[in-house]
């Protein structure tokens, strides 16, 4: 490491200077002063060096495809300060039906990966919608059932690991397709279950399925879209989530009543054999190639590559899990336990509880997109921030109203921020994904927080059985979900809110470097966006 004082030195001096930095490929950054005034080049044996380039008009930076994502965890708070700042006024938002025009294979490529995402969630949602057929037909208790939504979301990390290794080995295309085709087989065998123990072995081959699916999805979906598409886009993708469950709700009203809940796991298979046909005309993904060319070239093998990761970005896997873990339960606090709380607490119907549920999914949906797409311009930790913020505020209308059409309005907007939120995740994660690891890290981090949060619907049960109402009703004590539910949401908005603050981000990280792209077709679908991190 060479340290360069600038005081008094002349231009003679810095010509010098800067001469001999590049002969040790040390960059000089003329923005910066001091100590920030210079970065040493020194890339990991896992990840080749990677251009910094200061734009001449705007000063941001363009982070290079395959970089070594130096962008100085743990070193300084800068960015808590450029979090406070104004928005960059250059940096105007663009018109978002602009910003929906894909090239072809772009838009192929992105529809699978949202299928996948969908049916994913339609299977997750077949379960939770049949418990109670479920127990019936295996003369069991629901809360047998339940543990197999519990095992399912126990394994979704060994998924995430399995499958986002060997995506970041071979490629994302092979694995995604054997990971629909293993799903769609267990799915139709689910049908045939003949008692609870057979249905809950397969739900654990599920939970693995299902832990691996987002990860080579969003992997291969964020690689190919255009960068300043990247916001909207990571909205789209993770609202499949969402409409997955409006699907299930709606093939359960209109299957289950005549033809028993048998017929839905078998029926729901045909949008997963519609994707399994589409996923066989993927291509590979262009950054995927480069990356592991780089590796091939510095004769890297992949456990050593992983210990390289892990050595120099474990401030960020740390971040990143704890994030997700609060995210997840954020969603699942929100979201699991409501149905209950306006049946149990209020004394409403089972269809005005579900009612209630596709109110609060319509408003999932619109704030993942909308907050997707302003997160390109305002940023992806001031957009997850405004979000907790304002999610925050409607705690109250989500939980005291009486009138079945006031808790409506309280769903629809506390889904609309905390959707919003989730919405920015598939970029964010992508984005501060070291670049061999674009398949393992973001799904890895999502399903251990989600393994963290799978408690979080139980814990508010519980409280709130414990805590019931002052009044009795039919000589029954009735519990105080919602006072355990707001307590929960408010608490986790706030620590949601922290983390934003205190965290990074790389918006606008280039993953292709299209002077070394074989693909010239898309040699302008991954055109620079200068952004700010």
């Amino acid at each position: 490491m060479v340290a360069v004082n600038g005081a008094g030195a002349t231009s003679d001096d810095h010509a010098q200077v800067a001469s001999a930095m590049q002969t040790i490929n040390i960059s000089v950054h003329p923005s910066r002063t001091g100590i920030d005034s210079f970065v040493e080049d020194e890339p990991s044996e896992s990840e080749k060096a990677q251009v910094v380039d200061e734009d001449a008009n705007t000063g941001h930076r363009n982070l290079a495809a395959n970089s070594p994502t130096k962008s100085r965890w743990g070193y300084s708070f800068d960015h808590i300060r450029e979090l406070f700042e104004r928005p960059d006024v250059q940096n105007k938002p663009k018109n978002p039906l602009h910003l929906l025009k894909l090239r072809p294979r772009q838009a192929f490529t992105f529809s699978v990966a949202c299928l996948g995402w969908l049916v994913d969630s339609l299977d997750f949602f077949c379960v939770t919608m049949t418990t109670t057929e479920l127990a019936e037909a295996f003369g069991k208790e629901p809360s047998d059932v339940t543990s197999a939504i519990t095992v399912t979301l126990m394994l979704r990390p060994i998924g995430a690991l399995l499958f986002g290794a060997i995506a970041d080995r071979f490629g994302r295309r092979i694995p995604l397709i054997v990971n629909l085709t293993l799903f769609t087989v267990i799915e139709l065998a689910s049908g045939f279950a003949q008692n609870l123990e057979t249905f809950i072995g397969l739900r654990a081959i599920y939970g693995i399925l299902m832990g691996g699916e987002w990860g080579l999805g969003n992997s291969l979906a964020m690689e190919v879209l255009p960068v300043e598409s990247r916001g909207i886009f990571s909205g789209i993708l993770q609202m499949s989530y969402s409409l997955g469950n409006l699907v299930a709700a709606m093939l359960y009203y209109a299957i289950v009543p005549s033809l028993g809940w048998r017929a839905l796991f078998w029926i729901s298979i045909i949008p997963a054999v519609i994707t399994i046909v589409m996923s066989l005309f993927l291509k590979e993904s262009e950054a995927w190639k480069q990356t592991r060319r780089q590796q091939k070239n510095g004769a890297q093998r992949y456990y050593k590559v992983a210990a390289d990761m892990l050595k120099n970005h474990w401030l960020r896997c740390i971040y990143a899990v704890i994030f997700m873990a609060a995210m997840n339960f954020l969603s699942h606090g929100s979201q699991d336990l409501y149905p209950t709380f306006l049946k149990k607490q209020h004394g409403f119907s089972a269809g005005q509880a579900t009612v209630g549920t596709v109110v609060g999914n319509i408003g999932a949906i619109i704030g993942g997109i909308f907050f997707g797409y302003t997160s390109e311009y305002l940023g992806r930790r001031r957009t997850i921030a405004i979000c907790a913020i304002c999610g925050a505020c409607f705690v109250p209308l989500w939980i005291l109203p009486d009138a079945f059409g006031t808790l409506l309005a309280g769903a629809f907007f506390m889904q609309l921020f905390v959707q919003g939120a989730w919405g920015v995740i598939p970029a964010y994660l992508t984005e501060i994904s070291p670049a061999a690891f674009r398949a393992t890290f973001p799904g890895l981090a999502y399903q251990l927080g989600n393994l963290i949060s799978a408690s979080a619907s139980q814990i508010e049960a519980s409280l709130g059985e414990k805590n019931p109402l002052p009044e009795l009703r039919d000589g029954e004590p009735v519990p105080n979900y919602g006072r355990v539910q707001g307590i929960l949401i408010g608490v986790i908005f706030s620590f949601v809110l922290v983390l934003a603050v205190v965290g990074r981000e790389e918006r606008g990280r280039q993953f292709v470097d299209n002077s070394k792209s074989m693909d010239d077709d898309d040699d302008d679908d991954n055109n620079s966006f200068n952004a700010k991190s």
